[in-house]
């Protein structure tokens, strides 16, 4: 033991000495503080895989909202690699990327993993691969209904940046019934995935034997960036997900939005995580859990969240719930972001022009709602963005994808341009 620690000791022996319970809890904390600060850095137990530098702090950069699918040969992982693009929406010079078995049934071993700057295709810049290790293991077995955070990788990636995310099980998926974590990426305007045999983690040339139109159990990439930034979590359906959009152009209202703030200075630097699934209802049915009940765990848990941007309901009316209904389930998800002390800004449903006359009267109640009950923190009209003035029951034209429910890529960048970014303003 140095001098140094040897007061320290004899300092902490008197300064507990006749006090409180809750006064010595305080006193505590700062010893131990004073205790490490005396100790050499040498002789502390540091995972140099876990650092962050303490002037920065983690957010998400992209995130998707997993679901369960039963095994079939169309997401069959058998002795091979899945390779996956996501499209960063910030950067930063560390990476962690986040794994799920969330539907899962049984453990689920991956073999291997790996992350490296997407070249083009499937390729793999030169250089770029880098080894994924959990705890230090390189091997790893995600249990039954668990999310599981790599250590983080040194590696800098740009704004606006593809990785590329490697996954090698060795078993077969279809081996059991045991549901498989997925995104469906189509017919959403997403990014596909590729497939090869064998363990081909981190190779430069990706031998692929087939391509998928999912995300295999991976739910989000963070990465280290200061202190400042924030997130700003898409929490809805389809047109958060970007049906009809571009297939592989990065084209969704979330993605417009993430390019809008990285071109501006006014507004400190955001994220923009799509946690949107098509199909998906705020009360109960629809494709995946409920917005109410998939909340907590796909947009509360989102590392370094401080928005959250609400388009959900058209799916619900879809299936015959009335606007009042709807309204309630809108209630409870800002009251549960409010108790985290989070923003939430309600956005107006897109018109439908294929709607009953009844269902256009539940579209307008809610969006009614949505603009004037002030119980959202902000409104975004994105019905404004893209309806026609001659008739409001429709978009216009040159925003309809061609069904009258989804826009196309034109509508979603004129979703994403009426956003005001004075919203997100700390």
């Amino acid at each position: 033991m140095t001098r140094t620690t040897q007061l320290l000791a004899a300092l902490g022996r008197s300064i507990f000495q006749g006090s409180s319970r809750a006064v010595n809890e305080r006193r505590r904390g700062l010893l131990v503080a004073l205790l490490l600060a005396a100790l050499p850095i040498s002789s502390l137990p540091i995972d140099s895989h876990a650092l962050v530098r303490l002037e920065d702090y983690a957010v998400s950069s992209w995130a998707t909202a997993p679901v369960s699918a039963s095994p079939a040969d169309a997401n069959r992982i058998n002795n091979q690699t899945a390779r996956q693009i996501v499209h960063l929406t910030l950067g930063g010079d560390q990476v962690r990327v986040k794994f799920s078995n969330r539907y899962g049934t049984a453990p689920l071993v991956v073999n291997a993993a790996g992350v490296g700057v997407r070249a083009g295709d499937e390729r793999i810049v030169d250089g770029s691969s880098r080894s994924l290790t959990f705890g230090g293991l390189s091997s790893f077995t995600i249990p039954i209904g668990a999310e599981l955070i790599s250590d983080w990788v040194n590696m800098r990636v740009a704004d606006q940046a593809d990785l590329l995310i490697d996954l090698y099980v060795a078993a077969d998926t279809s081996a059991s019934t045991s549901p498989l974590t997925l995104h469906n990426v189509r017919p959403a305007g997403q990014l596909l995935s590729y497939v090869a045999s064998g363990n081909q983690v981190g190779v430069t040339t990706f031998p692929t034997t087939a391509t998928r139109t999912q995300w295999y159990f991976l739910t989000g990439v963070d990465v280290a960036a200061p202190k400042a930034v924030g997130a700003i979590v898409a929490f809805g359906d389809s047109i958060t997900d970007g049906t009809a959009s571009t297939l592989n152009a990065n084209a969704r209202w979330p993605d417009f939005l993430a390019r809008r703030l990285q071109s501006q200075t006014a507004v400190r630097p955001m994220s923009v995580p799509n946690l949107g699934i098509g199909g998906n209802r705020v009360l109960n049915g629809g494709t995946g859990e409920p917005a109410l009940t998939r909340f907590d765990r796909d947009v509360l848990v989102q590392t370094g969240v401080t928005h959250i941007i609400v388009l959900e309901g058209v799916n619900d009316i879809s299936g015959g719930e009335t606007a009042a209904h709807i309204i309630e389930g809108h209630r409870q998800l800002i009251k549960r972001a409010h108790a985290r002390g989070l923003k939430i800004f309600g956005a107006t449903l897109t018109p439908f022009a294929n709607a009953t006359d009844a269902r256009e009267a539940e579209r307008v109640a809610l969006n009614t709602w949505i603009r004037t009950s002030g119980a959202y923190d902000g409104v975004i009209d994105f019905e404004a963005a893209v309806r026609d003035p001659s008739n409001p029951r429709r978009m216009l034209p040159q925003f309809d994808s061609g069904d009258t429910l989804h826009p196309n890529s034109l509508g979603y960048e004129a979703m994403a341009n009426i956003i005001d970014l004075n919203l997100f303003k700390p």
